[in-house]
């Protein structure tokens, strides 16, 4: 999952940045209403973490903003005001959950799952598409019941498909997705071809579909009408 974190505070975007990492999260900072919609312009984020008092305005002003041009990014208000009336305006607004200063990164860990789940994987942690059964709180996988040894990032890239099946998923949009913005200035993203060749072969051999099929100069798409064609 990836993550924009828009907080003013640099020692807390610096923790709650470096806890979200240790948790395999990929994240973006910046401080700003203007670095913001800098960054919201150029790539795509699952979740929001957004600070309503930031230096040069209120965070509900770019609320607005995300649910009108990414409604797709799940948003999680992180904000010192406790007053009823902020929670109700940035509720009534668009914003998926709100989270009062000062809060523990392992409630705010859990409130970005609950988020994502609910309104990304219809309200449970476990993701299923014919007979493949994803885990997302212990990160398992399975081919009906024989394990998927897979690694974090091919369990990220296989729920990203399924999440994603039937659309085109360019080279460039999974590098981003799966490590960051920064990939965003390489010259080639042979290394995703090399996941997704991995994660096929590891499916193959568990005996399941390949549903993953190469749209060529595009990317790939999760068919989840026929058997992808090798």
């Amino acid at each position: 999952m990836k993550v924009l974190i828009i907080e003013d505070h640099q020692e807390l975007a610096r923790n709650i940045n470096d806890f979200l990492v240790k948790e395999g999260y990929i994240c973006e900072q910046c401080c700003t209403l203007e670095a913001a919609r800098e960054k919201l312009s150029l790539f795509q984020y699952d979740c929001i973490l957004l600070d309503i008092g930031l230096p040069d305005g209120n965070g509900i002003h770019l609320l607005d903003l995300i649910r009108t041009e990414y409604k797709q990014s799940n948003v999680v208000i992180i904000s010192a005001r406790n007053a009823v009336d902020d929670k109700i305006i940035g509720l009534e607004k668009g914003a998926d959950d709100y989270l009062t200063k000062p809060f523990h990164l392992a409630e705010l860990h859990a409130r970005i799952r609950a988020v994502y789940r609910r309104k990304n994987l219809g309200g449970t942690y476990i993701v299923e598409f014919n007979e493949i059964r994803l885990n997302t709180d212990t990160f398992e996988a399975l081919i009906g019941e024989t394990p998927l040894d897979v690694t974090r990032k091919e369990f990220d890239l296989l729920l990203y498909f399924i999440v994603n099946k039937n659309r085109v998923l360019s080279r460039q949009s999974i590098a981003a997705h799966l490590w960051g913005d920064y990939t965003d200035n390489l010259a080639n993203f042979d290394f995703v071809y090399q996941h997704v060749k991995n994660l096929r072969r590891k499916i193959g051999n568990a005996g399941g579909t390949d549903y993953i099929s190469t749209v060529y100069g595009l990317g790939y798409k999760f068919n989840a009408h026929k058997e992808a064609e090798t």
